[in-house]
């Protein structure tokens, strides 16, 4: 059994400080809590400078590492295993999350690979369809406990760890850095008029009457120019609206910045087997302007027949997903319809459990699961088919998951929504939600845009 170096630093409660330090590094990236002010996140992840990459467009994945770069197409999920597979057998504590592995995201177009539907939607952001690093090295922050502590694996170069350490002792130097203001040149602009929003809402209904669908997730697009640095865009977005699955990622010329609010899914180590949890969020209505009103809200919401319909479908459906590679007989809904409220929004989320066969890998479980139900729609593949029939542009990465997978099989990913992506000039928003029989079309654009007018007002007011 091999055993991870350990180091203790300094508890600072604003990860940012420390990210800071850090974020010149190469592919330096951020898996964000939304501490101090989240209300559910515990654990930030912070790491930087993978020694292999996996860059996945269409049919083909470019692998990079220190022998250059070549190119194959085999399945994506299968070159991610071979990636974790050196560092696993490793000592990792109980009480930690990671400790080097993978890090990156599954963006939803890499559903294209697992599931066969046409190919009409254009390409507004050039990000590959899948991109996970190999780590060596993880910085944890526990905001419970407050503790942060450095990891390093055995692979870890001796002079990488030297200069993590360096920097992290030498903080007030970080932040000296300065770097460009972040300001949009245009408004958001959405891809899909508003009547548009309605015809396609009108034919996603027609195709639930007809029994090709129970339900189908329609997103719109949004997209603006901007200029400047995108990391004072994410400092802004969650100080806004932060957490507990929150992610930044910034690589040349392109970048992640994710908001999310929602767990796809989780593994940990109880009793030497791999337990499993997902948390679909299907339900969403406005906070309140007053405590009486906010409470009416969430009232309101708990009570919502269709809103309780469309989270019970979609927690059948990952039911069934999760089954695939759970011991027989494991799957739990120990919560169904929970209320938990965010900043802007209150969300009616479920949560969903098995226990993963010992055959079966963490990633095994989320290829058999990607992408998530509750961004598709059931059945899934129909649900992917009209999507991609309706909506003028791809998705991208928002819609897919973003996370990490531990060398010990801890696993934790969200579903990439309130997630913003930067590519050049460009920065892109998507916004959408669940359409089911008794939708109308009008409460469910002003409920696409609830979910993100926060993130947009935010950037157009820097």
């Amino acid at each position: 059994m091999q055993t991870i170096r350990t180091m203790d630093i300094p508890y600072q409660q604003d990860s940012a400080v420390l990210f800071a330090a850090l974020r010149d590094l190469p592919d330096s990236i951020w898996l964000d809590s939304g501490k101090p002010r989240s209300l559910q996140g515990c654990f930030d992840i912070i790491s930087a400078s993978p020694d292999s990459l996996v860059e996945t467009r269409g049919g083909q994945s470019k692998i990079i590492d220190g022998n250059g770069s070549r190119t194959t197409s085999e399945d994506p999920f299968l070159l991610a295993k071979q990636l974790l597979e050196p560092m696993l057998g490793i000592e990792q504590p109980a009480d930690i999350p990671f400790v080097g592995g993978l890090l990156g995201y599954f963006g939803y177009d890499l559903g294209r690979y697992l599931i066969d539907i046409p190919d009409t939607a254009a390409t507004v952001a050039d990000l590959p369809d899948m991109r996970v690093g190999r780590y060596l090295w993880s910085l944890v922050i526990n905001h419970q406990a407050r503790r942060s502590q450095l990891f390093f694996h055995p692979l870890c170069p001796e002079s990488l760890e030297t200069d993590i350490s360096l920097r992290l002792s030498n903080l007030e130097d970080s932040a000296k850095q300065k770097s460009e203001p972040f300001k949009l040149t245009t408004p958001f602009r959405p891809t899909l008029s508003k009547g548009r929003y309605r015809e396609s809402l009108t034919q996603i209904k027609d195709y639930i009457a007809s029994g090709d669908c129970y339900q189908t997730n329609f997103t719109q697009h949004l997209s603006a120019k901007y200029h400047g640095d995108v990391w004072q865009a994410y400092l802004a977005l969650r100080e806004a609206t932060p957490a507990p699955y929150g992610a930044f990622w910034q690589w040349p010329d392109q970048a992640i910045l994710s908001i999310s609010p929602e767990r796809f899914i989780k593994t940990d180590i109880e009793n030497e087997q791999i337990s499993v949890e997902s948390k679909p969020i299907k339900g969403t209505i406005l906070r309140g302007t007053s405590l009486e009103e906010d409470q009416e809200n969430a009232i309101q919401l708990v009570n919502s027949t269709k809103d309780r319909a469309e989270n019970l479908m979609i927690v059948d459906l990952l039911r069934n997903d999760l089954s695939k590679n759970c011991e027989p007989g494991s799957i739990r809904v120990p919560k169904l319809f929970n209320l938990e409220t965010f900043p802007n929004v209150h969300h009616l989320v479920s949560t969903v459990t098995g226990i993963l066969r010992s055959d079966r890998s963490v990633i095994d479980l989320l290829r058999d699961s990607f992408p998530g139900g509750s961004i598709t729609g059931a059945p899934k593949k129909r649900a992917m088919e009209i999507i991609e029939q309706l909506e003028p542009v791809r998705r991208s990465v928002y819609c897919g998951s973003i996370g990490y997978i531990s060398a010990s099989n801890r696993m934790d990913t969200n579903i990439a929504i309130r997630t913003m992506v930067a590519d050049g000039s460009t920065i892109h928003c998507w916004g959408g939600g669940g359409i089911v029989a008794d939708s109308e079309a009008d409460a469910e654009f002003e409920e696409s845009m609830n979910k993100i007018r926060v993130l947009l007002t935010c950037l157009e007011e820097l």
